[in-house]
């Protein structure tokens, strides 16, 4: 003997019948924390922060002195300029 049975409901209404708890909520809790927490994660990866983060101060200083010497060249290149005219 065969016997066939079709049940035509939604997956909530399967959720209640069965007696299961409702955890949609708690997942879409869930998924704006890990979205938040990601969004911060993305902002600490600013090229400049990991770029400072990661140099130490001495790296700084030559930042310094790289910014120094582009300003030199540009006072040497106006000099020259007005200079051969």
């Amino acid at each position: 003997m065969k016997i066939t049975i079709d049940v035509d409901c939604t997956a909530d209404e399967a959720r209640q019948f069965l007696g299961l708890p409702d955890v949609k909520p708690m997942q879409e809790a869930m998924m704006r924390e890990i979205q938040d927490r990601m969004m911060v994660s993305l902002k600490a990866m600013d090229a400049e922060s990991l770029f400072k983060t990661w140099l130490p101060a001495q790296m700084q200083g030559f930042e310094q002195m790289q910014k120094f010497f582009w300003s030199q060249f540009k006072k040497g290149e106006a000099g020259q300029g007005s200079g051969r005219e």
